[in-house]
């Protein structure tokens, strides 16, 4: 049976004003750009989410549905689909304003049973679906790797301090967490976002990714790796999906590496230091693609074996 991937959680539409005063709609929802972002580059995607059936959920469901997403049966019972009002400043970076339900449908989404499940951002902080998300990760655990992006929402998150108990309570769930020093500042305010990222390797988690922006990454693991990696200069279209697309290619790596899987656990733990090298040089690669075109619009796979080929 094929190997896959199941995704969990929510699904939206940008829509996106420009400071040009031009105004685009784009499929995303940081849970299924990661979802997005691994179909292109060539791996088996399950998508369990909740959207409507109305103009919004027809034109995310064909967005991911062309690059291969699958979606959960039971994932459009939703009443309408969600929408994230995002403006862009200047420099192409985005503020949000959001108009969203979460809820998790009911359904077998574990059979048969995934390689690896990833969650994050809104669906693991917002209830009612937020408790139902924590119960399948808890279930997953004893077959799948857990990979978490918190990609925290504070319009939607609200009280710092009650965020950081569910996502913290998430982290120690995970193997792999991706989280950007924006969230951890606004988690921790008191704190240095490495800090608090070197603070959560000895949580339980294998490896630790934070994310600096255009500045690049650092890798943190549970073993005392520390590894940082330095972000090419580019033009920056806008950043929408920035992160996401870094965390598809995170779990994309780790996939090709054979780190994946709850029977590999012990050997992700012990991953070295040149393995997470390779995968953190493809994950900022994928981001910098990302950003330099607008929306959530990660490569696919011929588009950086492309690439690469060029290069050599």
């Amino acid at each position: 049976m094929t190997e896959r991937a199941l995704v969990i959680g929510e699904v939206l539409v940008d829509v996106v004003h420009r400071v040009d005063g031009t105004v685009d709609e784009h499929p995303g929802g940081s849970p299924a750009n990661v979802a997005l972002g691994l179909a292109r580059l060539g791996r088996r995607v399950d998508l369990l989410t909740w959207l409507g059936r109305d103009k919004y959920g027809t034109l995310v469901r064909e967005h991911l549905g062309a690059s291969g997403v699958r979606l959960v049966p039971g994932s459009d019972a939703a009443e309408r689909t969600s929408v994230a009002i995002a403006t862009l400043d200047q420099a192409g970076a985005a503020s949000y304003d959001f108009q969203l339900e979460w809820r998790v449908p009911e359904t077998a989404a574990l059979e048969p049973a995934p390689l690896v499940v990833h969650t994050g951002s809104i669906a693991a902080v917002l209830p009612p679906g937020a408790a139902d998300v924590a119960a399948l990760v808890a279930a997953a655990r004893p077959v799948a790797t857990i990979t978490y992006d918190p990609n925290a929402r504070p319009a939607l998150m609200g009280d710092p301090a009650h965020a950081c108990a569910v996502i913290e309570a998430l982290v120690a769930l995970a193997d792999v967490v991706k989280v950007s020093d924006e969230d951890l500042e606004w988690l921790h305010a008191d704190r240095e976002p490495i800090a608090v990222a070197r603070d959560w390797a000895h949580r339980g988690p294998a490896v630790i990714v934070m994310t600096r922006g255009g500045s690049g990454a650092v890798a943190i693991t549970s073993r005392g790796i520390e590894l940082e990696m330095v972000a090419p200069k580019i033009t920056v279209a806008d950043t929408v999906g920035a992160g996401d697309s870094f965390m598809g290619g995170l779990i994309d790596g780790l996939w090709s590496a054979g780190l994946l899987g709850a029977a590999r656990r012990a050997a992700l733990h012990a991953i070295e230091s040149g393995t997470l090298e390779a995968v953190l040089a493809e994950c900022i690669q994928i981001a910098a693609i990302t950003v330099s075109r607008s929306g959530a619009n990660p490569p696919s796979r011929a588009e950086l074996d492309d690439l690469n080929a060029k290069r050599d």
